[in-house]
């Protein structure tokens, strides 16, 4: 079991090195080590759920998780993949009631820091440039959520299937030429919920694009062989 000294300097270096928190000096980060959790999860672990009495925000700082939105009648869509760098949780600010949503690690070996959502609203209060870039950065990110929501209503599930591959590519794919390999974390049934179909409508399209020879879809990998024609 480490010291309590060795989380103190992960929780300051993880903090130092996100763009969000590099206007703070170096006694503001130390302060703000002491109001961040920090813990570490597996695939498959639950991180929270938004309907907990004392809502966080919550920093990936390694590995990859899904927030997954469930609906009146219990069906699940994978809402957004979270990626190093991400902040999730309650990002409004505002303890949504209404809101039925959980977060699950997607891969091994995650780790996340995590502020009560009160400590850092005074947190905001006390320092304007960091209030100022932490709105630039939910404002993009509800804007690409909003983007997402838009091509799910008016696209039909080849096109979302083909527009969330491209998208993969280009956040997290290695690219030589037109070629792109990807490392996949995600199985047929999140590819699913992140396109709003079936599982097997998804694999079907899925089994077009590998007899195409345009995508090659391996548990560990996903190969596009020329991403221009995707």
């Amino acid at each position: 079991m480490p010291e309590s000294g060795t989380y103190e300097e992960l929780k300051y270096w993880y903090l130092r090195d996100h763009k969000l928190f590099r206007a703070l000096s170096f006694s503001q980060i130390k302060q703000l080590c002491i109001i961040v959790g920090f813990k570490k999860a597996k695939k498959g672990d639950v991180i929270y759920f938004s309907s907990s009495d004392v809502p966080r925000i919550f920093l990936l700082k390694k590995g990859h998780i899904k927030i997954v939105s469930i609906d009146e009648q219990g069906n699940e869509t994978i809402k957004d993949i979270i990626r190093k760098g991400d902040l999730f949780g309650e990002l409004t600010l505002e303890n949504d009631l209404h809101s039925n949503e959980y977060a699950v690690a997607l891969t091994d070996e995650v780790a996340i820091c995590s502020f009560l959502m009160s400590d850092f609203e005074d947190l905001l209060l006390r320092n304007p440039s960091l209030a100022l870039s932490y709105t630039k950065f939910v404002g993009l990110k509800m804007k690409r959520i909003r983007n997402n929501y838009a091509n799910l209503v008016s696209k039909d599930a080849r096109t979302r299937l083909h527009h969330f591959l491209k998208d993969w590519s280009e956040r997290e794919g290695k690219r030589e030429g037109n070629q792109v390999t990807i490392e996949n974390y995600l199985t047929q049934n999140d590819i699913a919920q992140i396109i709003c179909t079936s599982r097997q409508t998804a694999a079907q399209l899925l089994s077009e694009l590998e007899n195409s020879g345009l995508v090659l879809y391996k548990r560990k990998q996903i190969l596009i062989a020329d991403i221009t024609k995707l």
